[in-house]
Order: structure tokens, then C-alpha cells, then sequence
């Protein structure tokens, strides 16, 4: 086995932009290197055991020795890049708990994610994004993450849990500076600082919630703090920011990044506005080629583990790669190429087992309704700049940092006469 960890070329615009080219060189391999899990250095400098095939994948993600946990990590860096004093705080929410906190957490707000709220807020969700299409549609030009794919989950989720329309742009900025957008750690003073901002921010809306409790989420939640005592304060603080962030983070990548992709492949883009009943193969498709997750997520051995043959140690950094596993040629036939009509929906990009994604139905229901608007509103869609020129964001989340476009100019729908 090669003993010196391959290193993901952050650094290189060219990975950043499009990191599959080398993603399918290290799954190829050469003779004499690694297998299927390999040693990695991926941002920040952090030391990970890579996993990449897809049914290895599948496995570690229902593997409970490979816990959700970061103070497991023997890696003393990972603890340091969470908020001084807040870092039991920001740990107490479900994405990083394991049984039995992650089953009694995840219990309080299943809920408000069944299929069928999802479908009661579909009218809504529509209702929001011609609104937000409306503002542009008279100028045939338009940057569709800030006017369309960023604040139109920010809206969702800001009105399924209670947060003010007022707040909105404070917390996604608090967001901005908490979540690791680059290739190296946030600076910890920035992080720390964001961080009691929010909660406090937080912790004041919650206290106005207790005197003033409404029909949402958040005011579920403090009742079951209250008077079920079914969380701890800490706990209650950690699942409203979870909720958050988590909440339309990777649906706007997952707006932004699905409609760069069909611009990059115009006859997807022309099938897909033929015929639009293959939008939600098209969402399941544009998920597996390039979701907003890449590329994975990070478990921690509890114990001692063996994956595919390799020895793992209790205490390292497991990164199961389900960017590169929606990419492998074992389980999906000619898997670099963007087939809306593949009519394959069990990738990973939602994950897989107890922490599968909460909110997997309502982001595939935004991404059905706001790329399906976009398609049928905005004739003669193109990029404004060379596709060269668009800004990924380099790690962690992926997707387009603006997109800049222009299109056939018409008539809002609050322009048009009924």
C-alpha cells in the first residue's frame, strides 16, 4: 500500500471547478497503489481514510462504528476549528449525535419533513418562486443564486421555522462565516464571533417564541423543552441553528449547481423543457452527477475497523466519498455523463442510513419547483459568462458561488392580467 497519503489539489482552479477528471484517476488507480480506501489529505490539511466505491459507501454509512461524533477524532484539529466556547453546544444537535440522542432528536422534528407537509407547502414554495422571478423577468439578466436559488429555500425554512423576514440576511451571514466555504479553516476569532452572535440572536428569538409561541417549528420545540423536557437548553439552541443552516444550505447548491449543469449540457437542458414531466428524474440525475455534497462526509472510528481490507484505527477520520461513489462505474453505467432519463434515484447524495437526510423530500420538492420555473419562465437561458469564469466553491458544499445569466425578457406574472 503507498505510504504517503494522496493530497486533493484545493489549491488547483482546475479541481475546484471540476474535481471529477482527478476523482477518476484516483479510483482508477495505478498498478501498485492504493484500493478502494486510501490515506488523503483533504482541506485544511486534515488526514482522512478515503472510502469511494459505492457499495463500500453504502456500507460505512450504516456502520455504527463509524460515529457521527467528532470528539471521538484523535485528530486534535477537528475540535479546534469548532467555537471555543461553544463546542458542546454546536456538538448537541442530531447531525452529530448517535444513538440514543440522534433517535430522540431526530423524533421531535420528523414531522414537519413528511411527504405529505411537503406536499402541502409545494403551493407556497411555487408562489415564492415566482415572486422572486417576477423581480427579473422584465430585465432578461439575472444572478440566479442571490435572486433566485439562495432566497428562496432562506424563505421556506425561515418561515417553517418562525424566523422573521427581518433576520434573514443576518443569519445566512452568521452561516457564511461558521461553514468551511474554503480550502483552509475559517479564521477561529471570525468563527467565534459568528457563533455567539448566533446564539444570541437565537436565544432571543427563542425567549420572544416562549412569550409569543406560534404555529411552527421552533415554537414546537421550546413545548418540548418546556414541557416535555424532551431537550436541554443546549440541545434546543443547537437544533434551531441545525435547522437553519442545514435548511437551505444544500438546496441552494443544489438549485444553483442542477442549472449550471443543464447549461452545460444543452440537449439535457432541450429535453428537459420538452418535457418537463421528467423534471424529478431530472433532480434525482442532477444529484448523482454533481450534488452539493462533495466530496462526502466525515464518520470517526469508534473502534478498531476493517473496510474493504484495510485496518482503520480507533479514532481516525473516515471520509466516506459519496461524490466519487455517484460516480462509480460499477454501479451506475456511463457515469460521467448527465442522463436526465437514467431513472436511477438511489445515489448517496442524500446519504444513507439513520442520518440519511431529514429534509430529502422537501429539497427535492424545491429543486422540482424552482428549476421547473426556471425553465418555463426564462426563455432562452444562458450563461453571461464563459463557463470558465464561474466561481465553485472549493470543499465541503459545492456549487456555484454566483450564476450570472440572460434571457429573453417578458412579463411578470403579477404584470399579466387574469
Amino acid at each position: 500500500m503507498t505510504q504517503q497519503p494522496i493530497v486533493l489539489p484545493y489549491g488547483d482552479p482546475a479541481f475546484v471547478a471540476d474535481p471529477f477528471p482527478f476523482y477518476r484517476m484516483l479510483c482508477q488507480g495505478q498498478p501498485g497503489e492504493d484500493g478502494p480506501v486510501r490515506r488523503a489529505v483533504i482541506a485544511g490539511g486534515l488526514e482522512v481514510w478515503l472510502v469511494t466505491p459505492f457499495e463500500e459507501c453504502l456500507a460505512a454509512l450504516s456502520d455504527p462504528r463509524l460515529s457521527s461524533d467528532v470528539r471521538l477524532a484523535t485528530d486534535p484539529r477537528l475540535m479546534r476549528q469548532l467555537p471555543v466556547a461553544e463546542r458542546e453546544s454546536v456538538l448537541g444537535n442530531m447531525l452529530r449525535a448517535d444513538p440514543p440522542d440522534h433517535t430522540r432528536l431526530r423524533r421531535l422534528v420528523s414531522r414537519a419533513f413528511t411527504a405529505r407537509r411537503v406536499a402541502e407547502l409545494r403551493p407556497h414554495v411555487q408562489e415564492i418562486a415566482d415572486r422572486l422571478l417576477d423581480a427579473v423577468v422584465p430585465t432578461g439578466r439575472a444572478d440566479l443564486i442571490e435572486d433566485f436559488a439562495l432566497p428562496l429555500p432562506v424563505t421556506v425554512i425561515s418561515e417553517l421555522l418562525g424566523v422573521p423576514t427581518d433576520d434573514r440576511r443576518a443569519f445566512q451571514r452568521w452561516v457564511d462565516h461558521l461553514l468551511p466555504w474554503g480550502a483552509e479553516p475559517q479564521d477561529p476569532a471570525v468563527v467565534e464571533r459568528a457563533w455567539r452572535q448566533m446564539r444570541a440572536y437565537l436565544t432571543g428569538l427563542l425567549a420572544t417564541k416562549r412569550v409569543r409561541p406560534g404555529e411552527d417549528l421552533l415554537s414546537a420545540l421550546i413545548e418540548a423543552r418546556d414541557e416535555q423536557r424532551r431537550l436541554t437548553e443546549d440541545e434546543l439552541v443547537s437544533m434551531a441553528f441545525l435547522l437553519l443552516a442545514a435548511g437551505y444550505i444544500t438546496t441552494v447548491n443544489l438549485i444553483g449547481g442542477g442549472i449550471a449543469a443543464l447549461l452545460a449540457h444543452p440537449d439535457q437542458l432541450r429535453t428537459l423543457r420538452d418535457d418537463p414531466a421528467l423534471l424529478p428524474d431530472a433532480i434525482e440525475e442532477l444529484l448523482r452527477y454533481d450534488g452539493p455534497v462533495n466530496p462526502g462526509v466525515a464518520r470517526f472510528a469508534s473502534e478498531d475497523v476493517s473496510i474493504a481490507g484495510v485496518d482503520i484505527p480507533r479514532g481516525a477520520t473516515v471520509l466516506v466519498g459519496s461524490a466519487l461513489a455517484d460516480r462509480d462505474p460499477e454501479r451506475f453505467p456511463d457515469p460521467d455523463r448527465l442522463d436526465i432519463s437514467r431513472g436511477d434515484s438511489a445515489h448517496l447524495a442524500f446519504g444513507h442510513g439513520i442520518h440519511y437526510c431529514l429534509g430529502a423530500s422537501l429539497a427535492r420538492m424545491e429543486g422540482e419547483v424552482a428549476i421547473g420555473t426556471v425553465l418555463r419562465r426564462l426563455p432562452q437561458l444562458a450563461l453571461s459568462v464563459a463557463p470558465g469564469e464561474l466561481r465553485w466553491r472549493p470543499t465541503g458544499l459545492r456549487g456555484p458561488e454566483r450564476l450570472p445569466v440572460t434571457f429573453t425578457p417578458g412579463a411578470s406574472l403579477a404584470a399579466v392580467p387574469s
